[in-house]
């Protein structure tokens, strides 16, 4: 399967539940996204996928793209066995996971209100 394919995925299950969700491929490429874009909310909420903390400036750009959106929560989905980190999460799921998984995980996160709850494309 592509690298790709798990975040459009991702981003798919999260939008058609109602969440303006964007995807990129690492930490370094997050930092594109602007804290003003317009059309759309505030970044809200945060996932990473615990190899993406593997690079070298991973903390730093992790602090960067936080800093940038104003704190926002932060879920990580780990490997099975979790390294200590210097970042405590609002959440922590535990592979193997779904999309469906990850998809709840945000809405247990970020609830929207029953009317923000439809597809948005």
């Amino acid at each position: 399967m592509p690298a790709q394919w798990p975040r459009a995925l991702i981003r798919a299950a999260l939008r058609e539940a109602g969440y303006d969700a964007v995807g990129t491929q690492s930490l370094g490429t997050s930092l594109r996204i602007r804290a003003d874009e317009a059309q759309r909310g505030p970044v809200r909420v945060v996932i990473v996928d615990q190899p993406a903390l593997a690079a070298a400036e991973a903390d730093t750009q992790l602090a960067a793209l936080l800093a940038r959106h104003r704190g926002p929560a932060t879920l990580l989905v780990a490997q099975a066995i979790v390294a200590p980190s210097k970042r405590t999460w609002t959440r922590v799921i535990r592979r193997p996971v779904s999309v469906a998984d990850i998809a709840q995980a945000v809405q247990s996160l970020l609830p929207l209100a029953a009317a923000q709850r439809h597809s948005i494309d």
